[in-house]
């Protein structure tokens, strides 16, 4: 499958995590913008000359953002296949599910330490209302720049480095690209205000079981899909 995307989502910065530092920058950011809107898919195989004209860039702008997706593990580059989005087997899923629990608990429990900074209760309280109004507008692309907001409110506010470093690696994109979860954007909402409101409360063990719930209900949610399709007749 080669990488086709409708014009109309074409350089749409406001989807970026943040805005591209470079031309590489904006092919990195793009694909995983688009995986994340379900534009792309696993499996689907990334042209270079489709990407070069795609996202306005050169192709030696393709060729390093797409080495550093590699890197991070969100394509596969083949010498006779070219690049392709990965595909996870079941156990790779889990796997990336066990490591985003873990590093989501210690993301709430670190963003307790910088609840005393009225701008940053003030921002992520603010990044919840954002998050409530895209969900009651039914505005998915609202809503997927307040969540990204969200967890960059969350990072800032627990300083940690590393953890920075580490956090946007994790293969959650690829995850929620393979499953398409029924009734995702509610289960965030519902999840993502019970941890803000442990971090608001100033409670690190609560902030910290919150946010790794969260991530415990995308995984029970995986498996009901999974159990369902392997209960279903063949078509």
């Amino acid at each position: 499958m080669r990488l086709t995307v409708p014009t109309t989502e074409r350089g749409d910065a406001a989807l970026s995590p943040k805005p591209a530092k470079s031309a590489s920058d904006a092919v990195f950011q793009g694909i995983l913008r688009e995986l994340e809107a379900h534009t792309l898919v696993p499996g689907q195989r990334l042209v270079e000359v489709d990407l070069a004209a795609h996202f306005g860039v050169g192709r030696n702008s393709v060729r390093e953002g797409l080495q550093r997706l590699a890197a991070d593990g969100v394509i596969e580059l083949s010498r006779h296949k070219g690049a392709a989005i990965r595909s996870l087997s079941q156990q790779e899923t889990l796997d990336v599910l066990d490591v985003a629990e873990r590093m989501s608990g210690l993301l709430a429990r670190s963003a307790v330490r910088g609840i005393r900074e009225p701008s940053a209760r003030a921002s992520l309280q603010d990044t919840l209302q954002q998050l409530v109004q895209a969900d009651q507008a039914q505005d998915g692309i609202a809503f997927a720049r307040a969540r990204r907001r969200f967890y960059r409110v969350l990072l800032d506010m627990g300083g940690n480095r590393e953890l920075k470093r580490l956090f946007p690696t994790i293969l959650m994109p690829v995850v929620h690209a393979q499953h398409r979860l029924p009734n995702l954007q509610k289960m965030r909402l519902d999840d993502y205000q019970r941890i803000a409101q442990a971090v608001l409360d100033g409670d690190p063990d609560q902030a910290e079981k919150a946010a790794s719930a969260h991530v415990d209900h995308v995984r029970e949610t995986i498996r009901r899909v999974m159990r369902s399709e392997r209960g279903s007749p063949s078509q």
